[in-house]
């Protein structure tokens, strides 16, 4: 999640995208991405093991932010919000 382009990022893991990405949209749960407007949906990755996404989630929180930055600029070089994509 972002609050614009090149702004603040959020990173996490669930077994709900849908859900929880509206739940980051619409404010309806205090916290971070409340906090910093961290609406839209600009990159996610698919996994079939919740483990195997946890440590993929560690492994990105310990990236640079350039890296990180870089890696939704090559799936989504315009920052649209992939949310409508969901379904």
């Amino acid at each position: 999640m972002a609050s614009q382009r090149n702004g603040t990022l959020y990173l996490g893991v669930t077994s709900n995208l849908p859900a929880r990405a509206s739940q980051h949209r619409t404010g309806s749960i205090d916290g971070f991405t409340k906090r910093y407007a961290c609406t839209l949906l600009v990159w996610y990755e698919a996994h079939d093991d919740i483990q195997d996404a946890r440590q993929r989630e560690l492994q990105l929180k310990k990236w640079k932010r350039a890296w990180k930055l870089d890696l939704i600029e090559r799936s989504n070089p315009g920052w649209k919000d992939l949310y409508e994509t969901l379904f």
